[in-house]
């Protein structure tokens, strides 16, 4: 099915228009339902397609050509009507799920407020139940909802009291509401810098009236289910991302071959190449994140992929948001010019690292969920240490694997070599060397802060920059080395960037472990938060003009 959608992006979506209208026109609307995309992984039994993560993966590096139909559609399906899908009743997926498929009912998700962001615990929208028992009442108001204007059916998260050991607590449920309810509001839409197409809004909630049999889920359970539906959809990212840029890498590379300057065109400047090239290996990552992390969610049932979602948002975000500027920067000022779509994709590609999760919490997400397994694992390694009599074989191969470790030169024992082609060998063994050096870094910082390694972020930042690293490597490498055995197309070009990425990863890695194993003074951590702090002190930039003398 993808041959009509990319056909129509291509021939009826007009993206510079919907860029300056800032609204999707009512025909490419209608032509979205009608080929299905608002109902890509709802089940054929409730009148969606019923795709599978990796078709809808694909499905993403088309409809991510145009990024206010992408958001759209992302905020209805992947966010907006998710809860019903996950956490629903068989009742309410019967009620809602066929018309939301449709398209006929839009759904938005309702979670940030003026006073939480990513602390998404800490919102203010309350639901009072009735006397009757029957209803909740709805008040609160939330900010920056993606299809907030034009949806039909709200997941909204709001603060309900329930009594848990005797006492009264405020817990988070998650709520069906409808628009028709009555009490719901919504503002203008918002003036934004990118994704202009997509409707953003504020969205009010006055007294709105929810049933019951409208909570998603068990009632104070929202807060997981918030989490379980922002996790599950950050894995397409990746796909998405990949498809605007060999889009755009499609339109650069004809410039470069076209373009003259100094008797001879732009390919043939290796300033020029190197822009290629790094974003060509940015795009094989993306994409091969993306689908193997697609393919561990269709090959397990409820599958556990959290970790491996948000390493591909992180990664495929900060990849995009380069790429396209390096792009924009091949065509000079051609690109920055509105005639290219090379701006408007600049613009819309910022986003992707404050939604969803910001980056900057992504990362201590992926980094603690690894240290909290890592401490469990660490705390029978330290019970042996503190006996060494008892266990003498541990205690002296773990001193040797620790000097080891300090002298840069751990024992490769996996064999990662056997599970890709002869010819990626080396790669195989950098990865693994990336994986033990992984271990080792994790010990370190448990050992130099253990409980408080949480508010140790530029550590924790390091350890997740080294994981994501090393998923990156995984995906790229076992994917050349399937591409190169069932002989695809240009398999030695997949190969031989494989490798390269899996090389520059390698001293990423290095270069963040040592930093770690230094510590917070000679890696300069502590020189970083004396001048934060010297410049909150100050109210902003704190240093004396370089004109200003004081004789």
């Amino acid at each position: 099915m993808v041959d009509p959608i990319e056909k129509f992006f291509k021939e009826n979506v007009d993206s510079k228009e919907i860029d300056q209208n800032e609204k999707i026109s009512d025909s490419v609307m209608k032509t979205l339902k009608e080929l299905g995309l608002f109902g890509q992984q709802i089940p054929v039994e409730y009148g969606g397609l019923g795709l599978s993560a990796t078709e809808y993966a694909r499905i993403g590096e088309v409809t991510a050509l145009d990024g206010g139909i992408a958001v759209t559609l992302a905020a209805h399906q992947a966010i907006g009507l998710k809860g019903i899908l996950i956490a629903g009743n068989e009742h309410q997926k019967q009620k809602y799920l066929p018309k939301l498929a449709t398209g006929e009912h839009i759904a938005a998700f309702c979670l940030t407020e003026p006073s939480s962001g990513s602390d998404a615990a800490s919102i203010q929208t309350r639901a009072t139940l009735s006397k009757d028992g029957k209803t909740f009442l709805l008040n609160g108001s939330k900010i920056w909802i993606s299809n907030g204007g034009i949806a039909d059916i709200f997941t909204v998260f709001a603060k309900t009291k329930i009594e848990e050991k005797n006492e009264v607590k405020d817990k988070v449920t998650a709520f069906i509401v409808e628009r028709k309810f009555g009490g719901v509001t919504n503002g203008q839409p918002e003036d934004k810098l990118g994704i202009r197409g997509s409707n953003t809004c504020e969205v009010h909630f006055d007294n709105t009236p929810v049933p019951i049999e409208n909570i998603i889920g068990e009632i104070g359970s929202g807060f997981k289910i918030a989490m379980n539906i922002l996790n599950s959809g950050r894995f397409s990212m990746g796909s998405s991302g990949a498809g605007c840029l060999k889009y755009l890498m499609g339109l650069a590379t004809e410039h470069a071959i076209n373009r003259n300057q100094f008797d001879k065109p732009l390919k043939d400047f290796e300033l020029i190449k190197e822009k290629f090239t790094k974003v060509a290996l940015l795009i094989y990552a993306m994409e091969s994140m993306s689908y193997l992390t697609a393919g561990l969610l269709d090959s397990q049932e409820n599958a556990d992929c959290a970790v491996e979602a948000a390493i591909v948002k992180v990664f495929s975000s900060e990849a995009v948001w380069y790429s396209v500027s390096e792009m924009l920067q091949i065509l000079g000022g051609l690109g920055y010019m509105k005639q290219l779509p090379f701006e408007r994709l600049l613009r819309d590609s910022r986003i992707l690292m404050i939604f969803e999760g910001t980056n900057e919490i992504l990362r201590m997400f992926i980094s603690l969920m690894g240290c909290q397994h890592a401490g469990k694992e660490l705390a029978e390694t330290v019970r042996k240490l503190r006996n060494p009599l008892m266990n003498p074989k541990f205690v002296f191969r773990m001193g040797w694997n620790r000097r080891a470790q300090k002298l840069d030169d751990p024992k490769l024992w996996m064999d990662l070599k056997g599970y890709l082609h002869p010819s990626l060998m080396n790669s195989a063994d950098r990865l693994e060397y990336c994986t033990l050096r992984l271990q080792y870094a994790v010990e370190i910082a448990l050992e130099q802060y253990g409980k408080k390694i949480s508010d140790r972020q530029l550590v924790l930042k390091r350890l997740a920059d080294i994981v994501i690293d090393i998923y990156a490597s995984t995906a790229c490498l076992s994917r050349a080395s399937r591409a190169h055995c069932i002989g695809l197309r240009n398999s030695d070009q997949e190969m031989l960037m494989s490798e390269l990425f899996t090389y520059e990863a390698t001293q990423r890695v290095k270069r963040n472990v040592e930093l770690i194993e230094q510590g917070e003074h000679v890696s300069n951590d502590s020189c970083y938060n004396k001048i934060a702090d010297a410049i909150f002190k100050n109210g902003g930039y704190h240093c004396s003009h370089p004109l200003l003398r004081n004789f």
